[in-house]
């Protein structure tokens, strides 16, 4: 894990004094709403629907079990809410798809208190929100899977660093979202990102970026496409400088919904590849300021000295007697992934179960889960896009150990990559901007498909579900995602099919597309029953859902769907 250097911590630090600062400003009249909004903005602070909300950095996924008992202590003492409607709520975080965590119960009277106990363990919420560079994510197993061509760490800390309050990009014209991977299996959905990075090695064995720009989700999904197939690592900082530039000259201001990167590409395709080309050599050549962002090997070198494997990782023997308990070889086969030490392996913890909303995860199950990573993986955890936490280095002797621990705590649930391991915004039960409520469509499918053996029977299934159109539970990317529209202050949901993040499991990035008129709440969980009962039937042996919808085309699971709605209007 990247460590902290006196400055880091000192900013940090300083950071939170002058956040302090400006909230007793606020709360003393002196500072209006308005003009305190983009101070709290700049610190991870929004206003919910219900009481504010913080929401806390992870960059690129990477956390210490100090941490996240720190983010515990946070949850227990200032997310609860002590009087009012609302009394007893709170007491918990929530891992969303941008590998950060949220609470949504701290009184902005705290919120000061919060920021300095961040800064103890060396967190903050800087870069997760406003029109800025967002928190860099990446794949959740950087650094230990065997399929790993490059270890994507070392960069997206030195990205973080580069895109820190940096002066020309703290007013974009929206938020701006960089995902990087260097494996041959895309687990960071680069493709649905402002700017995607793949890192990748040439035919003289130089180390450099394929790059993607234009991706999101949104009202308008689209892809990213190829800019750049190699630029040189040490001009990577110099080539987003270019991008970064061009999309902030140009890109739309007059309209919060045409504002972003992607609809920039596509009204100007190779124009705007050509704008940035020219700005890249332009920097390169003239700007003083452009060379200083050429990456000296030397700096590389610093960085990727926090990233080797911690003490005490070295080749084991691979245990010859593992339980024979069916229990524990699902979870074996679901939760448990490769590794590129012999001997290792990483081991999702599952934030799936029924009863409890995707991603969220109690104060102490925060300590629960910061105890098995001390226990088992080292003191270290990742966070997944998918909602999960991942120990990265747990001795394979040691899995069986795990598991009991694990279930224990209720992070057993063997259900990685399959239909309940459901990507979801927390929806209308808290966020303002939504149409309609995420979490009790959640929990109606985890309800009906809680039978271990029928779930693994149906196979890997992406579902997501987004509570509004700004797609934060990545409805586009799901094989199967359902979007909160609102009809006449009703809640509606519209189903989408096909879609995916570009992961060999899903195959290209492709947005899904919506399968006739939207469902009402009480008829959506059935309408993926119908999709779900057609897939069965439909199937080829041993063919994946993604693979049916792929080779039948939509109509039959339409027509499936649209039966639910018609037999529920006669009922």
């Amino acid at each position: 894990m990247y460590r902290y250097t006196d400055f880091d911590r000192h900013f940090v630090r300083q950071r939170a004094a002058q956040y302090r600062d400006q909230l007793e400003r606020h709360l003393r009249g002196e500072l209006g709403g308005e003009e305190f909004r983009p101070l709290r903005l700049q610190n991870g602070w929004y206003v919910q629907r219900h009481a504010p909300m913080l929401r806390v950095a992870v960059p690129y996924g990477e956390l210490s079990s100090r941490q996240l008992r720190q983010l515990a202590r946070i949850a227990r003492d200032y997310d609860v809410v002590a009087e009012g409607p609302f009394k007893g709520q709170g007491g918990y975080g929530h891992f969303t798809t941008r590998q950060n965590l949220q609470y949504n119960w701290i009184p902005l009277d705290k919120s000061a208190d919060v920021m300095e106990l961040l800064a103890e363990v060396d967190m903050h919420g800087i870069q997760t929100s406003g029109n800025c560079i967002r928190n860099i994510t990446s794949d959740a197993f950087a650094g230990i899977a065997p399929d790993e061509l490059i270890d994507p760490r070392p960069y997206a800390e030195i990205l973080r660093q580069w895109s820190t309050l940096h002066p020309e990009f703290a007013f974009l014209p929206r938020k701006f979202k960089i995902a990087i991977s260097g494996a041959a299996e895309d687990r960071a959905a680069i493709g649905w990102h402002d700017i995607g990075l793949q890192l990748k090695q040439n035919a003289a064995g130089e180390v450099g970026f394929q790059v993607f720009v234009g991706g999101g989700m949104g009202r308008t999904p689209i892809p990213g496409v190829e800019i750049n197939g190699f630029v040189p690592w040490q001009q990577i900082l110099v080539y987003l400088e270019a991008i970064v530039r061009c999309y902030n000259l140009a890109g739309r201001r007059d309209n919060l919904y045409k504002a972003r990167i992607k609809i920039l590409v596509k009204a100007e395709g190779q124009a705007f590849f050509d704008a940035v080309n020219a700005e890249f050599a332009r920097i390169l050549a003239d700007d003083p300021a452009g060379h200083e962002q050429i990456i000296p090997q030397a700096e590389l070198d610093r960085v990727k000295a926090s990233f080797v494997d911690p003490d005490g990782v070295q080749t084991r023997a691979e245990p010859q007697d593992l339980p024979q308990d069916p229990a524990f070889s699902r979870w074996l086969a679901r939760n448990v992934h490769g590794h590129r030490v012999a001997g290792y392996r990483a081991v999702t913890l599952s934030l799936k179960r029924a009863g409890i909303p995707p991603g969220d995860v109690s104060a102490d199950a925060m300590d629960t889960a910061a105890a098995l990573a001390d226990r088992f993986s080292l003191g270290e955890l990742r966070v997944s896009h998918r909602q999960n936490l991942v120990l990265p280095w747990v001795a394979a002797a040691e899995l069986p150990a795990l598991f009991e621990a694990a279930r224990a705590a209720g992070f057993a649930t063997a259900n990685a990559g399959l239909l309940t391991d459901q990507i979801a915004c927390p929806g209308g039960d808290y966020c303002a901007l939504a149409n309609a409520r995420s979490l009790p469509i959640a929990a109606q499918i985890a309800e009906r498909y809680a039978d271990a053996d029928e779930l693994e029977a149906l196979g890997e299934i992406d579902l997501h579900i987004s509570g509004c159109i700004n797609s934060c539970g990545h409805h586009h990317s799901g094989h199967i995602g359902i979007l909160g529209v609102d009809k006449d202050g009703a809640e509606w949901y519209q189903l989408t099919l096909g879609g995916s993040d570009g992961s060999t499991l899903s195959g290209s990035t492709v947005a899904g597309k919506v399968i006739g008129p939207s469902f009402a709440a009480d008829e959506i969980a059935d309408a993926i029953d119908a999709v779900i009962e057609t897939f069965q039937r439909e199937r080829q042996p041993a063919e994946r859902f993604i693979d049916t919808v792929k080779r039948l085309g939509l109509d039959p699971f339409k027509t499936a769907a649209n039966a639910v709605r018609t037999s529920t209007a006669k009922a």
